[in-house]
């Protein structure tokens, strides 16, 4: 099995220290093990915001041998058991629709969910209103963690909310205490072998560090696969045109218990997050400049947030939507906002910098430097972004809001995707939505119910009424059997969080 014998991961924050444990995971432990060494900057400062993961987070935890009683006091973190959607469609039949997390738990009231959606898009006057169909949609309701009292046979999907500052922070500790080297300096250069080939990169107290794979972690400056080996960016703007965002923390209320979901509130020029932390709560405003100024922003967040958020520091943050044409190029991998970035809807940043690490390791193990295999990776990545790139624009084609110019304009989008194109077609002309799925599987990253949860969510159905569908019995019974089992899973309380769920 080939493996590098020294790696240097350049930044440190969430993806650095992803890379570093990962990575030190993989080829730490070897009889010549691999040296890892992470070069942080002391200039450059953590945002720090709440974020969102998706489930596939949990897997990069049980990979290191973390438990969550570990880690999740140390960051501040609670359980996420899906997003919320409120005002999105503009349409009075979907006001608001959550996105769910699944488990084995659906498997009935889903059939049924799945069902009356197929007999809607045909004509039929039936709900079918995915909060009615799913447990993590009850868990959210009655503020409960996706965390049965009794054991289930089967574990039930979620994610997680946590201070990224504090998470950077905490795998910083788990790497070193495993023999990960920590350089706190600046990079003043970066000496090439030949175009694609990085030799060493020179810094000003630590001398020059060498190693036969670079991970560039170095955030939107990409200082080593943009500025460097001028790796080409594809942009997102014509399908995402979101590029700014302003973040503000509130205090949580005085009751002990705390949301289990996202708020993804539909704006005027955009959306508003509200995440729940252990300590506090953490709100912003996703946006577009076209559309709205930084200052304009801040006061339209500071509106809805109330005097809760009297005195509290806004963060302003400018993104740039895309991704690099290729992630793994000569002996450099960008892990990342260098490698790209589709905006926070949907909570996709971590899982897509786990998915690169875990998908080079892989590659890496079975061809070293092959071009075939670094093809392949680059195939795979490049699929992911775009995968996710069509399904949160989604949320913008699909909308019915007239109220500002900003949702007509992305409503009005034509650029789609010849593969979200299609699905969209078969939703809307009552075709077989499930074989369009299937065949658009290799062109996409979600699975069959996100699909059917975000067109029946945003009132999305060819007749286009206005008027509240029936309330059928099949409907009925899925709510009240969730509302039923979620009744045996914990309250989602801030302190069996903060002593670590015991």
């Amino acid at each position: 099995m080939p493996k590098p014998k020294k790696i240097v991961v350049l930044g440190g924050g969430t993806a650095g220290w992803m890379a570093a444990c990962l990575l030190n995971h993989a080829w730490g432990a070897a009889d010549v093990p691999t040296q890892i060494t992470v070069i942080e900057s002391s200039d450059i400062e953590t945002v720090g915001v709440g974020e969102g993961s998706t489930p596939y987070m949990r897997q990069f935890f049980r990979t290191l041998g973390i438990e969550e009683s570990q880690w999740m006091p140390a960051c501040n973190a609670t359980y996420k058991c899906g997003i919320s959607f409120p005002e999105w469609s503009g349409r009075s039949n979907a006001p608001s629709y959550f996105h769910p997390f699944f488990s084995q738990l659906d498997l009935k009231p889903a059939a049924d969910y799945f069902n009356s959606c197929n007999k809607r898009r045909r004509g039929k006057s039936v709900a079918c209103l995915p909060d009615d169909y799913f447990v993590a949609a009850a868990l959210a309701r009655q503020k409960r963690a996706p965390i049965a009292q009794q054991d289930l046979g089967f574990e039930h999907d979620y994610a997680y909310h946590f201070d990224a500052g504090l998470l950077a922070t905490f795998l910083k500790k788990f790497a070193k205490a495993r023999g990960v080297l920590h350089i706190v300096d600046t990079v003043s250069g970066v000496i090439q072998d030949d175009a694609q080939t990085i030799s060493r990169l020179k810094t000003q107290n630590h001398g020059d560090q060498q190693a036969d794979i670079f991970f560039d972690c170095s955030g939107f400056a990409s200082v080593l696969m943009g500025k460097t080996l001028k790796q080409p960016f594809i942009s997102y703007a014509d399908t995402l045109v979101n590029d700014c965002a302003v973040a503000i923390p509130t205090p949580l209320e005085d009751d002990d218990l705390l949301p289990s979901e996202t708020v993804s509130l539909a704006a005027t020029n955009g959306w508003m997050w509200k995440i729940p932390l252990t300590h506090r709560y953490g709100n912003g405003y996703v946006y577009s400049s076209q559309y709205l100024t930084a200052d304009q922003a801040e006061q339209e967040l500071r509106t809805k947030l109330g005097e809760c958020a009297d005195g509290a520091e806004a963060k302003h943050l400018k993104m740039r939507i895309g991704r690099v044409e290729q992630h793994w190029a000569g002996n450099c991998v960008a892990a990342g906002l260098s490698q790209g970035f589709i905006e926070p809807l949907e909570a996709t940043a971590i899982g897509l910098i786990q998915y690169t690490i875990e998908q080079f390791i892989e590659h890496f193990e079975k061809g070293d430097f092959s071009d075939k295999y670094r093809s392949d990776f680059n195939r795979l990545v490049n699929k992911s972004f775009d995968g996710v790139k069509d399904y949160v624009s989604l949320h913008y084609r699909l909308n019915g809001r007239s109220d500002s110019q900003y949702w007509i304009d992305n409503r009005e989008n034509t650029a789609v995707s010849d593969s979200l194109q299609r699905i969209i077609d078969c939703w809307s002309n009552g075709g077989d939505f499930d074989e369009r799925l299937t065949l658009e599987k290799m062109a996409q990253s979600y699975m069959r119910p996100s699909w059917y949860c975000i067109f029946s969510g945003m009132g999305y159905f060819p007749e286009e009424r206005n008027d509240a569908a029936k309330f059928t019995r099949a409907a009925a019974d899925a709510r009240r059997q969730c509302e039923h089992i979620s009744s045996s899973f914990y309250t989602h309380s801030r302190l069996w969080l903060q002593q670590g769920n015991s």
